[in-house]
């Protein structure tokens, strides 16, 4: 058995693929890149996969996360050491 989900893009070569398959008897779901490129296409070894049994709780984590703990990730990731440098910069003039 085997059930795509979805996909979403994370770059021009590369999309995280979601679905639900069996791998070794076991039923699960699977989240992997899926990359286009001239060298290769295909699933790469980027990934991980939720045993059926433990999906209940990945998706009750997965609730947990707040539209607010993003906008905190978003914000992290902007004040990096490129904008503390252009911040310090700015001090300087």
């Amino acid at each position: 058995m085997e059930k795509d989900i979805g996909k979403i893009r994370k770059n021009d070569n590369t999309d995280i693929v979601i679905r639900v398959d069996d791998f070794g008897g076991r039923t699960g779901v699977t989240i992997r890149e899926f990359t286009t490129s001239e060298r290769y296409t295909g699933f790469t070894k980027s990934g991980t996969r939720i045993p059926a049994d433990s999906f209940s709780d990945f998706k009750a984590m997965i609730n947990m996360i707040t539209a607010d703990d993003l906008k905190t990730a978003e914000g992290a990731e902007k004040s990096g050491p490129e904008e503390k440098e252009s911040e310090e910069s700015q001090e300087l003039l």
